[in-house]
């Protein structure tokens, strides 16, 4: 199996998430949880990460790391293997200690930085561990070090706490927390719609953001298949797909006004439908919702006789 494709570029940020193989309570321990924040420590230091917050449950953890070199990949390889080393050496055990490759989700601004940063402040109040108003004091957060000054290298509120239009200051964590604990009292249905939206996807942005982020940083993804870039996700599919779309409309001089008012089965419509199919293996159920074209089964018809006129097999 191909290893999933990352999207690294200086200055991004991201939201990281793992968890434990098979769920297992790999933090469950006080004395795993310190080992895993003192080999975090060093592996903010040695890649010079810009680390806005952690937290370490005991089943998985969260970073909101920006990275101004590209080396999340490298930072996170040598994190994990070598807690699970120094974790497995002092247990006499062997074998993988994450549930996969980790998560790592682009954000677009600080302020997206700063909601992901409440996110992980807060998972200790939701996982029934603290109350709101004592979440400082849960011990294996990045709220907790800001809290005591026990800061370490890289360890920093520069950036997410200034989109927030807050200082770092006794006042300004007094105000904070006051952040907290009314985002930990939204009704369930809002704290579960910003779970899945923070922890789920390739990234948080609008979508011109994130279609630049494609076209200007990773360009040669977009050429590749679909089923070498899944790893990524569905909502990444989709932002891949139509920005290859856009490229076809342009270069065939058409407008969205005329993909939406023209025949459902016009020449250029099959031509462009053909390549972003054979060329990228796009859907033919999204082809022919964004394209106008009618249903799914109209559009393999208009490209079997396409292509059986052209002699192209697919």
């Amino acid at each position: 199996m191909p290893r999933k494709l990352r999207i690294q570029y200086p200055g991004a940020i991201y939201h990281v998430i793992n968890r434990g193989n098979y769920k297992s309570d790999v933090f469950g321990e006080p004395g795993a949880a310190q080992a895993f924040v003192a080999t975090l420590e060093e592996a903010v230091d040695r890649y010079g990460w810009r680390l806005g917050a952690y937290v370490v449950m005991r089943n998985h953890f969260h970073l909101a790391v920006q990275t101004p070199e590209p080396n999340l990949t490298a930072g996170m390889h040598w994190l994990q293997c070598t807690f699970a080393t120094r974790f497995n050496r002092l247990r006499k055990e062997n074998g993988h200690l994450f549930q996969g490759r980790y998560r790592g989700i682009l954000l677009e601004t600080n302020h997206d930085w700063a909601r992901v940063v409440d996110y992980i402040h807060l998972n200790p109040v939701r996982a029934g561990l603290v109350s709101p108003d004592q979440v400082a004091q849960f011990r294996w957060s990045s709220l907790n070090r800001f809290h005591k000054n026990q800061l370490f290298n890289g360890l920093s509120t520069l950036g997410w706490m200034q989109a927030i239009e807050l200082d770092d200051s006794s006042k300004g964590w007094a105000r904070y927390g006051e952040r907290l604990v009314q985002k930990a009292g939204l009704p369930r249905e809002s704290a579960q719609a910003e779970h899945d939206e923070l922890t789920s996807g390739w990234a948080i942005g609008t979508e011109i953001w994130k279609e630049t982020t494609l076209s200007t940083r990773v360009p040669e993804i977009l050429a590749k298949r679909t089923g070498e870039s899944a790893g990524l996700g569905t909502e990444f599919l989709a932002t891949k797909w139509r920005l290859r779309l856009k490229q076809e409309l342009a270069e065939a001089g058409k407008s969205d006004e005329e993909v939406r008012s023209s025949r459902k089965g016009v020449s250029w419509k099959i031509a462009i439908a053909d390549r972003l199919q054979r060329e990228l293996g796009v859907p033919i159920k999204w082809i022919a919702r964004e394209l106008n074209m009618g249903n799914p089964t109209s559009v393999r018809a208009y490209l079997w006789s396409h292509r059986k006129n052209s002699h192209i097999t697919s």
